[in-house]
């Protein structure tokens, strides 16, 4: 079964008649609605995305302050051998 036949039909030619004729009407609506919802979804994405960054910084932080008092240790460890 084919969904789009060959050729220009009646069929075919009210459609696309229809489709021209309802656009100018139909797409700022659709627009209307959907710029709030692509300008959610971006602000939603740039609070995920600072949230992590400074989930990050901290968690950067922290092995920095790790690795620092395990050199530390290491060089009082090897001040005591020597």
């Amino acid at each position: 079964m084919k969904l789009i036949p060959k050729g220009l039909t009646p069929a075919n030619l009210a459609i696309g008649t229809g489709v021209v004729l309802l656009a100018p009407m139909v797409l700022p609506i659709v627009g209307s609605v959907a710029k709030p919802v692509a300008k959610a979804a971006i602000k939603g994405a740039l609070m995920t995305y600072e949230g992590v960054k400074v989930t990050l910084a901290e968690a950067k932080e922290s092995l920095e302050d790790i690795t620092a008092e395990a050199k530390a240790e290491i060089a009082g460890e090897a001040a005591e051998e020597a």
